[in-house]
């Protein structure tokens, strides 16, 4: 499987926002707050540079598409779903993303960070409606039961989060005795953090 190998601190650095590439050590070790420039021998100058049109859409769809671990190939695909659908072309791309298996049990805390959970779910430690489901692109609907495989559920990584304290996003519940979480709504546009500005995305692939 394709992925970005890029330093997850370098990558929150060239986009200027936290991406929580790392999950809880970005909230506590995290280089970007102590190096905000850009990497490289001129990050400091390349700051103060005035960004064209252009740069600004790029560098939005660039952080969004490392927020959610994609691909280039894989980023275009939903924004080609999107236009053909009826919504907005920025929210309905959006809401495909948030809706993706991987980042749903991000969301649920079962995973640290997006990176994580992927790997969760490509490793076979997560079940949807009962059935076992290994890929992390795969859209989840409302009513959809997302849980750990029991079998699964006295592993170190799964076991610490029984009674835990975790705070998901309304759209979503998770029973931290069960560790079963539940798809109780479509999310909203407001439950969607990282600051994005999708018309810049659909401006950049528009062009």
């Amino acid at each position: 499987m394709a992925k970005n190998t890029s330093p997850d601190c370098k990558q929150c650095r060239r986009e200027g926002v936290k991406l929580f590439l790392k999950g809880e050590r970005c909230l506590t070790k995290c280089s970007f707050d102590k190096r905000p420039t850009v990497p490289g021998q001129h990050g400091s100058s390349n700051m103060r540079k005035k960004v064209s049109e252009y740069g600004l859409q790029l560098r939005e769809k660039q952080k969004v598409r490392r927020a959610y671990g994609l691909l280039e190939k894989q980023f275009r695909i939903y924004y080609e779903k999107a236009v053909n659908s009826k919504e907005n072309t920025g929210w309905a791309m959006l809401k495909m993303l948030e809706l993706r298996l991987d980042n749903v049990v991000y969301r649920l805390g079962i995973g640290s960070s997006r990176m994580e959970a992927r790997q969760i779910v490509n490793h076979g430690h997560i079940t949807v409606n009962g059935k076992k489901v290994n890929i992390p692109s795969y859209q989840v609907k409302v009513g959809d039961v997302i849980a750990v495989k029991e079998n699964k559920q006295n592993l170190e990584m799964f076991s610490s989060l029984k009674d835990a304290k975790i705070n998901t996003p309304k759209w979503l519940e998770f029973n931290t005795k069960t560790l079963t979480g539940k798809v109780l709504a479509l999310p909203e546009r407001e439950d969607i953090d990282l600051g994005i500005q999708e018309h810049l995305i659909v401006e950049f692939y528009s062009r």
